[in-house]
């Protein structure tokens, strides 16, 4: 589909960064070809076209010469403005929050995945989808627009559409029950949770397959993957833990969005530590960490409630000098990789287990011979640092805390 990408650009300051983002994501709807690429300078914003009648007559020429059936606008229009320079322009337009929602309509995998983006979607549309003047025309499986045939109108009315949202949120809300659930589970064995958190883009997925062995989809691409995927972490001299991954974020990010992922990122809320990886060959490095930040502060995150390790992530695409390497692994919660080249790996694992060895502290145990299932238990648990075999036992070093000391106490009276 021919697509032309717009930037308005409301002062003279021109941030370049923002508009190769706007780009890339255009790029990462699926069925597009984008033949026009440009800026707008506007002076001020109509209330009812958001452009005035000049910019709306060379963009209506543009258009038509180059057979333009899909327009990008890279800002959040109103309900009337959208409809309005639809009409104008005869074409259909995506403002910022459409063009990111129907990304996540073509990324989303998994049934709860699906549930949220359509949620966020129809949140969205509450105003466009009876208004649209394209409405009945607008044919299409799936809750992307640019899907294939399917249901000739979205909505009949609005009843029909808060039904509907009344029904995915009644199916999110035991999504959440069973994750509670799970998250029970895991307290009683009791696992500690790592999750990752970033930019889109900053390759989470990529470490996310080099620290469990996994192969989740990771591509050059912003939002190359959706749903959440969790999975064991072996950590040295520590319990492995569970390492969970969540969508990456982005700068005005849809409200909808958050709201509808909320169930997606409690996993946040509850978790023993989080890794924020950032790409520190990108141009816009410190913007991207303010925003990452920005967003877990609404949810009620920040280093002063919560662990949180800066993963500096793409050290091969840059040249850093050793005195910048030394400088930046001073920092007491920051570490250098690159997941690409599998360097830093196992600092950023060691950095993870002295983290949850905080509250530990090394004790000299013995234990004879005949406690071998004792000694097997200590070892399964990576409590042992240093072993020794004498004459009627064995001699052995742990690390541990209250709680697995406690533990091995009881196994010791039960077996005596």
């Amino acid at each position: 589909m021919h697509t032309c990408v717009v930037r308005p650009v409301l002062s003279k300051k021109v941030n370049d960064l923002d508009f190769n983002e706007f780009t890339k994501l255009s790029e990462a709807l699926p069925g597009i070809r984008i033949i026009l690429d440009f800026s707008i300078n506007i002076k001020k914003i109509y209330p009812g076209t958001f452009l005035g009648s000049g910019k709306i007559t060379y963009l209506k020429k543009s258009i038509f010469d180059k057979k333009v059936k899909l327009l990008l606008i890279d800002f959040v229009l109103s309900a009337v403005q959208q409809r309005n320079l639809e009409q104008e322009l005869n074409i259909k337009i995506l403002d910022r929050t459409g063009l990111i929602l129907e990304i996540f309509s073509s990324r989303a995998l998994s049934r709860e995945g699906v549930l949220q983006v359509e949620l966020a979607h129809l949140n969205y549309n509450k105003s466009r989808l009876v208004r649209s003047w394209t409405h009945l025309e607008r044919q299409r499986g799936g809750m992307g627009f640019l899907g294939g045939p399917g249901e000739t109108q979205i909505e009949s009315d609005k009843r029909a559409l808060n039904l509907r949202i009344s029904q995915i949120k009644y199916q999110l809300s035991k999504v959440v029950k069973t994750r509670g659930i799970h998250r029970s589970s895991r307290i009683k064995i009791p696992l500690n949770t790592v999750v990752l958190v970033g930019y889109t883009n900053s390759g989470k997925s990529s470490l996310f397959n080099i620290l469990t062995n996994s192969f989740v989809l990771s591509k050059d691409m912003l939002f190359a993957t959706l749903d959440p995927k969790m999975k064991i972490l072996e950590l040295p001299l520590s319990n492995d833990v569970i390492l969970s991954d969540t969508v990456g974020f982005i700068s005005d990010l849809p409200t909808q969005l958050i709201e509808a992922f909320k169930a997606t990122l409690e996993e946040l809320i509850h978790s023993d530590c989080i890794l924020h990886v950032r790409d520190i060959s990108s141009n816009d490095f410190v913007r991207q960490s303010l925003i990452v930040y920005e967003i877990l502060e609404e949810l009620g995150i920040t280093k002063l409630n919560k662990p949180i390790i800066e993963v500096w992530n793409k050290t091969d695409l840059i040249n850093l000098s050793n005195q910048d390497r030394i400088q930046i692994k001073d920092k007491n919660d920051v570490v250098l990789i690159s997941a690409k080249k599998n360097y830093g790996i196992e600092d950023l694992k060691n950095k993870i287990s002295a983290l949850f060895n905080y509250s530990k502290f090394q004790e000299r145990i013995f234990l004879p011979f005949e406690k071998i299932k004792i000694r097997s238990w200590l070892f399964e648990r990576k409590l042992v640092l240093k072993e020794q075999i004498i004459d009627d036992g064995f001699l052995l070093i742990v690390l541990w805390d209250e709680l697995y000391k406690n533990k091995y106490l009881k196994k010791i009276e039960v077996n005596d």
